[in-house]
């Protein structure tokens, strides 16, 4: 199930807009320990997260707190490659309930991306289609499999004043899509 919490723009975030969805799920016959493994498996993403997530590399790991740079691709109307800086932060209360935060410090857009061309746009070349994101899941395992919940919060450029009618839609959408993509991936991945 995916849901829309907040939609923020205006006074409150001059020049940019705040979404905040969250999605859940079952998966029958996954434990904690399942999940742990595939969230810190960063290596793997390119292929559990594809063709989402490109590229995948740990800047630094000290126990279960991570950095790492994560290359996404967005396909719409157009395409959007990013890369992006994460703090990561794994914890858990219990042998059968956990939690990850992840807090995007870092993100450029990308022009050329895979050409010899290929470089990190600055911010006034940026479309800002995505300047932060912050995930945060929380699982339980019980009733012979495991309940996972996904909450993500995006930054990102406003949409201009008269464009809403025909940029709204799209702004909407991606977030969503992108979370309902995380998720559906994730239980696939687990289920194997």
């Amino acid at each position: 199930m995916i849901e829309k919490l907040a939609s923020t723009t205006g006074a409150d975030f001059p020049g940019a807009m705040l979404l905040h969805w969250r999605g859940t799920a079952f998966v029958p016959g996954a434990t904690a320990a399942d999940f742990e493994r595939l969230l810190k498996d960063y290596n793997a993403y390119p292929q559990h997260y594809s063709p989402q997530v490109l590229q995948e590399k740990i800047l630094m790991q000290q126990g279960d707190h991570y950095q790492v740079v994560m290359r996404v691709r967005q396909r719409h109307v157009i395409t959007v490659v990013t890369d992006t800086t994460y703090d990561v932060t794994f914890g858990r209360l219990d042998a059968r309930h956990g939690y990850s935060n992840s807090r995007s410090t870092q993100s450029s857009e990308i022009d050329s991306p895979g050409t010899r061309r290929e470089r990190a746009l600055n911010s006034s070349e940026e479309h800002g289609f995505l300047w932060r994101l912050n995930t945060y899941w929380s699982y339980e395992e019980r009733d012979g499999g495991l309940y996972m919940q996904i909450e993500s919060v995006s930054l990102s450029r406003s949409i201009p004043t008269g464009l809403g009618w025909a940029i709204g839609p799209f702004v909407e959408r991606v977030p969503r899509e992108s979370l309902e993509f995380t998720l559906r991936s994730t239980c696939n991945a687990l289920r194997k």
